[in-house]
């Protein structure tokens, strides 16, 4: 009986290993190329469905339409005063993604913040502050009248949100924007010449008008087929002197007061408010698509 040595097994040729390894990777690469291949056929669609839009009966509640909403404004994060706007929104809707219009509103309540009324209470007094000549505070400080707002509309998203899964409802999300023209009331010049600025008619609210750009995002909620409900954020970013005080125009950079109150005072916001709307659409009943 012959006997074998385990500890010895011939070698493989180099060859025979570079041919081995060789198609082992060239198969792994044909199936690669295959599964790609399926991957990437196109999927035919037979039976009833062949030839058929991809979406049927959508109701196109912006094309073609035009709508008017009634808004109301709120400002808000304002360090010395809110305002409550009331005004409208008229958009013509050229396409279901795109129209053009403007918004509008006016200063129906501006009230003071607490800090205003802190001021008014507890701060030191000095001869640029309106509590010297026997008025408050407040009435120094500036206030929104009025804004304009020339705009664009995008609409980027619409589908239905559903309410406790059970009431749907079609609701769009909506981008705009524009140039927005604000009348201000804001503490008037004085420069200690002309007119010193601790006089009583240094105090008094002059108007002007500030020009800024305009963002908006909004969603609507059409409960209606004539009828849509809003809820929009903007924001109006410029400058102006919200306190009336003389707090800039001289030293490093201008950071500190110059003796006079001027345009130099005015500072930069970003402000903001929240909008509610009521939509009215025409003509009434919105185009459906085949």
């Amino acid at each position: 009986m012959k006997r074998y040595d385990a500890s010895f097994v011939p070698a493989r040729s180099g060859r025979e290993a570079f041919f081995r390894w060789t198609g082992a990777m060239l198969a792994a690469l044909g199936l690669l190329t295959l599964a790609r291949s399926a991957s990437a056929q196109e999927v035919q669609v037979t039976g009833p469905l062949k030839g058929a839009a991809a979406v049927r009966g959508l109701r196109l509640y912006r094309e073609g339409r035009v709508e008017l909403a009634p808004t109301v404004s709120f400002t808000f994060l304002d360090e010395y005063r809110r305002t409550m706007l009331v005004g409208a929104r008229l958009t013509y809707n050229i396409k279901d993604w795109i129209g053009i219009g403007a918004w509008g509103g006016f200063a129906a309540l501006s009230d003071t913040t607490d800090l205003t009324d802190q001021i008014d209470a507890s701060s030191p007094r000095n001869g640029f502050t309106s509590t010297n000549v026997g008025r408050a505070f407040a009435d120094q400080t500036a206030k929104m009248s009025w804004v304009a707002a020339p705009q664009v509309t995008f609409v980027p998203f619409r589908g239905k949100l559903a309410v406790f899964q059970s009431l749907f409802i079609d609701t769009d999300l909506y981008l705009s924007a524009g140039v927005a023209f604000v009348g201000l009331q804001e503490r008037g010049d004085c420069d200690n010449k002309t007119t010193l600025c601790s006089s009583a008619a240094s105090f008094e609210l002059k108007s002007r008008m500030a020009v800024a750009p305009t963002f908006g995002l909004g969603v609507t909620f059409y409960a209606a087929n004539f009828v849509s409900f809003g809820l929009e954020y903007r924001a109006l970013p410029f400058s102006w002197n919200r306190s009336g005080f003389d707090q800039r125009g001289s030293g490093t950079n201008g950071n500190f007061p110059d003796g006079k109150v001027d345009s130099q005072d005015q500072t930069f916001k970003w402000n903001q408010m929240i909008t509610v709307a009521i939509g009215f659409s025409l003509p009434a009943k919105p185009a459906v698509k085949q």
